[in-house]
């Protein structure tokens, strides 16, 4: 780097003894470590410390070039383009011993093949390698300066056709030796169109010298096809026009529609209400325990200790006391949940239940057999123990299963339960089997053992299958199809019930009666979600028992039978309410699946999400005052939840927002209380950045989505920082860029950790591709939840699992991942949203300082992405939108952002790819030319949109067809928005007129869009460019043109006669320009037409109904003052005319009202472009000059 365009420093180096010599050793012994840091030096050395080099040092270079020359047929990249360069001043410096080389190795056609090959397969040069092509043309020229026969062999592999390319794709990219990123370093000082004349111009010297060699006849026949096609010729140098004319385009931006306003349906009001129900029988049976509780301890035991019988209703009171104590007093809200709230009373059995029944069979028999010698009292302690054994196990087992987060114990435990369970029948077999039911059920014992065997091999390769082993789960998923997790669990609990089957009917009958009556037991108590039922039914039990009896005494102190009268009966009441309450709860489920279907949820996340919101609910309900207001919603869930600090709640909370935005109905209310909400959106846009967990990665992806919504009527000044994140979305999916060979730092790098990066990286792309594959389908399989249970933190309801077959019928699915949810795509659609609402947001985007190339590079088709074709089209869509909007921007920005995206080295080269693209849908193409419209108004721009001349021909083919058939909006508005582009791209520029006249009927094309179409869709376009092409292509227009011309001005005066606005003036400049041209045309046309006073009427009224031009058309009284010149120029009677309706008062009033928007061509918002370079006065001083030399001379001839 250092040697680079410095002579001095290579100077220097070259002190260094046998420094060539060394440089040479590198490339001809060592490996591909150090070779093109050496040939980068070696080149160097050659261009800049050429006259230091002695006779050593060039003949070490000779000793160079045959290692060079082998290792450029199959080197690719930067470091092709290292070699190229330096065999091409090795070439320059010793051209005899390169020639040489070339024979005598017999390479000389393999390597001018590989120079012409490479020149075509880098057509859009890449900022990997810049300098390839320049490198190239080096070498060419370099080889037929030295050798003119070598031009022969670049014939012979069609080398001019390659230049021709090159001279029509340049590249701004190409300017510069390297490049950082997007930025380009050390720009070049001999222009690549330089290179390329130099090239064409030896080749054609040498085939015109071929040609004279030839025969008179045959030298006859090569000059004229010499004369149609010769490059030298047909290459002109750039010539820019002066700014004098313009077009009627206007960029403008489509307002979004607001929210309706008044006040909506909410989706949840149905839960509401029937959570406020619930709610309220259990707080208002809170108030009758609390009170009983109070009247128990002042009233009656403080009132009337001696008066309550020991042996009833003073234990009876004890009792409630205590159990309304543990109810009243417990230690957090927590424990208050799991013993007494209502809800999740009731919870539906499951398999752990069904585990937990066949455990207690098991393990009885077991107590049986060992403790058979015990008595009665120790073998009943022991059954008790053995139950609260099996219920704490069952509820360890259910809280394992419905955990992912416990550790590999638990997992353990939850997995093989059903397996052990099995086993362990074998002992309830011995144990319990009565051989007088063989011939009832079982035929013998081995039958029986044959079913156990039979459920044990079920059971346990259905466990098995859980293990992952590939043959085992192979086999599982082939047999119960894509639904396996719910046919496993199914399979599992209907064996865990055959168990229990098979133990009450291989039993004595005498016993059996009892069996039953002890699994329903055992059903009952653990269909028990938590202590509500059992406390409210000793309450109900109770109290009941002891207001039957109505013994309470008659010789009693005063007021004791009511106090314990009023006592039982509020105990009563509070049982029968929590009963009450606990078995209304078990039919959530109904408005539940209600708010599932309103809402908009899908899936199962919308059950979970639904869920969440139901104990959200019920918990805020339960707080506060009665009467207090309750702001419970599902927008305030969704906030609530974005603020929590589980991720779970996180997750459900913004997929909750996204269903929100989706509704125009909830869209409103979401938004209203967002607005108020710093906290919330500051944690929203946070989380565009959240990439350290896979529940992160998901939570990412959803903000992103709800942000992409919100961004229609979002200001990101308010929160810091916003488009920082906004851009780091686009970092997705994207390979390291790899580096030019001097620049690349990978020897410095830890090897370790550089080997440690590539294999995250490759399990990164897996991930990413399975994460894609898996967006077909549900997305449940991406979105991996703490839980899977349908209620949170709580048991489940008894009709559970009826409920999830229903679920299976009525709940309609999850809406799959798209291609548009890519993190690129909606990054890019939220910097769309961004630039169109506000343009202070515009001004944060500008201020990102890697933004713009982000979004174009997603425009290349070569870019470094991980994405399909399908994604990368989406990607290209995004990027291509958000360019359209931000390159038309009004004010300032606008100025400043078409600036920065026009100045991208790559932009032009991509943007020329996709019109060449057979492929790409006409929308694509619309985008595309919208693109080059808006950067067009800058000259700048126009003028190197000039250069790529192949840019040009594309919109000119895309422009031309617009006659063919047209099935979509986009198919109609191509032709349009191309013609616009290229009006842009002609106003001001010769050459771009020039490039377009080439195109063979243009003008006639043009012409038939005015006379054929009945509709103005092209009409304004057409008449631009035709204008465009008579003010600055006038030397080049033949005959035909001009005849095409005078039959295009009838129709285009009957249009001036009705049109308005930016139509009229494009129009009238037209005529104007026709008149400037054909001037006796003009002059019968409107004799014969006998339209002669009806059209000058027509411009004097235009220009009094003008006299404060507008934005919309800044140039109407520019041009009818212009064709008001030529037509008294061209025929010094029209004077008379003007005279005729007061033109002389219209120009004096045009005198006196100048503004500076007639200075401009057009406006963008208030910002004029295309500056004028004559001022309107100087046309008012001249049409008044012409109308006053006429009118002395008609006084001159009455006199």
């Amino acid at each position: 780097m250092l040697s680079s365009e410095n002579s001095h420093n290579c100077y220097v180096m070259l002190k260094e003894s046998d420094f060539i010599h060394k440089l040479k050793n590198m490339i001809l012994i060592h490996d591909d470590k150090y070779i093109y840091v050496a040939a980068s030096l070696l080149r160097n050395m050659c261009l800049h410390a050429q006259p230091e080099l002695t006779e050593s040092d060039l003949k070490e270079l000779s000793h160079t070039l045959r290692e060079v020359l082998e290792r450029i047929m199959d080197a690719e990249g930067a470091e092709l383009e290292i070699l190229i360069g330096l065999s091409s001043q090795i070439c320059k410096l010793i051209p005899e011993e390169f020639s040489q080389e070339l024979e005598h190795g017999q390479i000389k056609r393999r390597f001018i093949k590989r120079l012409v090959d490479t020149l075509n397969a880098n057509m859009n040069p890449s900022s990997h390698c810049p300098g390839i092509r320049r490198v190239i043309l080096e070498q060419s020229i370099y080889m037929m300066e030295c050798n003119s026969r070598y031009a022969n062999g670049f014939n012979e592999f069609r080398m001019m056709e390659a230049l021709w390319m090159v001279e029509e794709m340049p590249s701004r990219a190409e300017n510069y030796m390297f490049f950082l990123g997007d930025a380009g370093f050390m720009e070049c000082n001999t222009p690549l169109s330089a290179l390329v004349d130099r090239a064409k111009e030896l080749m054609s010297r040498q085939w015109l010298h071929g040609i004279n060699n030839c025969s008179a006849s045959f030298v006859g026949l090569g000059v004229g096809s010499m004369a149609r096609s010769s490059p030298v010729e047909a290459s002109g140098g750039l010539v820019m026009g002066d700014i004098t004319g313009g077009g009627e385009l206007r960029v403008q931006i489509a307002a979004n529609s607001g929210g309706q306003g008044g006040k909506v349906a909410k989706p949840e009001k149905w839960l509401n209400r029937f959570v406020r129900v619930v709610a309220l029988m259990e707080r208002t049976g809170n108030a009758l325990g609390t009170l009983a509780f109070t009247w128990a301890t002042v009233i009656l035991l403080g009132g009337y200790p001696s008066e309550l019988d020991t042996k009833k209703d003073f234990a009876f009171t004890t009792a409630i006391v205590f159990l309304e104590a543990a109810r009243m007093f417990s230690s957090d809200k927590s424990d208050y949940q799991l013993f007494f709230r209502a809800r999740g009373a009731f919870r539906f059995l499951g398999g752990s239940g069904l585990i937990a029944i066949v455990f207690y069979w098991d393990a009885k028999a077991m107590l049986d057999m060992a403790g058979s010698n015990f008595n009665i009292w120790v073998q009943m302690l022991l059954s008790i123990l053995l139950i609260l054994v099996i219920v704490a196990f069952g509820q360890f087992l259910r809280a394992a299963r419905r955990s992912q987060t416990c550790n590999w114990p638990c997992r353990a435990i939850s997995l093989w339960s059903p397996v052990v369970a099995i086993l362990l029948l074998a002992f309830p077999i011995l144990e319990y089997f009565d051989s007088g039911m063989h011939k009832i059920i079982f035929i013998n014992q081995l039958t029986l053992w044959i079913s156990y065997i039979f459920l044990s091999a079920i059971v346990l390769l259905v466990t098995m299958s859980k293990l992952k082993y590939p043959i085992i789960t192979n086999l599982v998923h082939g047999a119960l199809g894509s639904k396996h997790v719910f046919w496993r669990q199914f399979i599992l609990n209907s064996c865990m019930f055959a168990a229990i089957v098979m133990l009450v009917v291989m039993v004595d009958p005498h016993i059996r009666l009892d069996m039953i009556l002890i699994d329903i037991c055992a059903v009952i108590i653990l269909s028990f979600g938590n202590l509500h039922i059992p406390a409210a039914l000793v309450r109900v039990s109770l109290a009941g028992y002891c207001l039957a009896e109505h013994d309470f005494g008659v010789d009693k102190q005063k007021n004791y039978v009511e106090s314990l009268t009023i006592f039982y009966s509020m105990v009563l009441g509070q049982g029968i309410l929590y009963i009450v309450a606990g078995m209304l709860e078990v039919f959530s489920f109904i408005p539940r699946r209600s708010l599932i279907s309103c809402g908009g949820s899908t899936g199962q996340w919308g059950v979970e999400s639904v869920n969440l919101y139901y104990t959200y609910a019920f918990e805020k309900n339960m707080e506060g005052g009665v009467f207090a207001p309750k702001r419970i919603s599902l927008s305030n869930f969704a906030m609530d939840s974005i603020n929590s600090d589980l991720s779970k709640n996180q997750l459900y909370g913004i997929r909750t927002m996204h269903i929100f935005l989706q509704s125009d109905l909830t869209r409103a209310q979401l938004l209203k209380k967002l607005t108020t909400s710093t906290q919330t959106m500051a944690r929203l846009i946070s989380m565009l950045n959240w990439t350290s967990r896979n529940d992160h990665k998901t939570i990412r992806l959803y903000a992103a989505k709800v942000t992409a919504e919100l961004a229609k009527s979002l200001r990101v000044v308010t929160i810091p920082g916003t488009m920082y994140l906004v851009s780091t979305l686009l970092d997705t999916d994207r390979k390291p860029k790899r580096r030019h060979p001097l620049l690349d730092e990978d020897d410095d790098r830890d090897p370790f950790v550089d080997t440690v990066e590539r294999q995250e990286k490759s399990q990164n792309a897996a991930g990413d591709q399975e994460q894609r594959q898996g967006s077909v389908g549900d997305t449940d399989n991406m979105l991996k939840t703490p839980t899977r249970s349908t209620h949170i933190n709580n048991p489940r309801s008894t009709y559970i699992y009826w409920e999830r077959i229903s679920e299976c019928q009525s709940i309609p699915k999850e809406r799959p991942l798209t291609d548009a949810d890519l993190l690129p795509a909606l990054g890019m659609s939220i910097i769309y949203s961004l630039a169109g609402y506000d343009q202070n947001n515009c001004v944060e985007i500008d201020r990102v300082t890697d933004l713009i190339p982000k979004i174009i590079g997603f425009t290349s088709f070569t870019s470094a992405m991980m994405n399909s074709e399908a994604q990368q089209k989406v990607l290209l869509k995004s990027s291509l939108k958000v360019l359209q909007r931000l390159t038309s921007i009004e004010g300032e920005i606008g100025i400043t952002l078409r600036h920065k995206i026009s100045k991208h080295p790559f932009l032009l080269r991509n943007l020329a790819e996709i019109l060449g693209d057979n492929s790409i849908t006409p929308e694509l193409l619309k985008l595309v030319a919208g693109i080059l419209r808006n950067l067009a108004i800058d000259r700048d721009a126009r003028q190197e949109i000039g250069q790529m001349q192949v840019l040009i021909t594309r919109l000119m083919k895309a422009f031309l067809n617009c006659d063919g058939p047209s099935s979509t909006n986009a198919d109609c508005l191509l032709p349009k928005v191309a013609g616009q582009a290229l009006a842009m791209i002609a106003s001001e520029n010769v050459h771009n007129c020039l490039v377009m006249l080439k195109e063979p009927e243009f003008i006639n094309k043009l012409r038939n869009m005015i006379l054929i179409h009945d509709d103005n869709k092209y009409i304004c376009v057409a008449a631009s460019l035709l204008r465009n092409l008579c003010m600055h292509a006038q030397p080049e227009l033949k005959e035909s043109h001009l005849k095409g011309l005078s039959h295009t001005l009838p129709a285009v005066l009957e249009r001036i006669m009705d049109a308005e606005g930016p139509e009229l003036e494009i129009l009238i400049g037209l005529s104007s320009q026709i008149c400037k041209l054909i001037p006796e045309e003009f002059s019968q046309e409107l004799e014969h037409g006998q339209i002669k006073r009806r059209f000058i009427k027509r411009l004097v009224d235009t220009l009094n109904a003008n006299m404060n031009p507008s934005s919309h058309c800044p140039g109407i009284r520019r041009v009818i003052l212009e064709q008001s010149i030529y037509m008294m120029e061209c025929n010094s009677r029209y004077a008379n005319g003007f005279n005729e309706f007061r033109m002389m008062e219209a120009l004096w009033m045009v005198e006196e009202m100048p503004t500076r928007a007639e200075n401009y061509m057009f406006f963008l918002g208030d910002t004029g472009f295309m500056e004028c370079n004559t001022p309107l006065s100087a046309l008012v001083d001249r049409a008044k000059e012409l109308m006053s030399r006429q009118w002395l001379h008609g006084i001159n001839s009455a006199n």
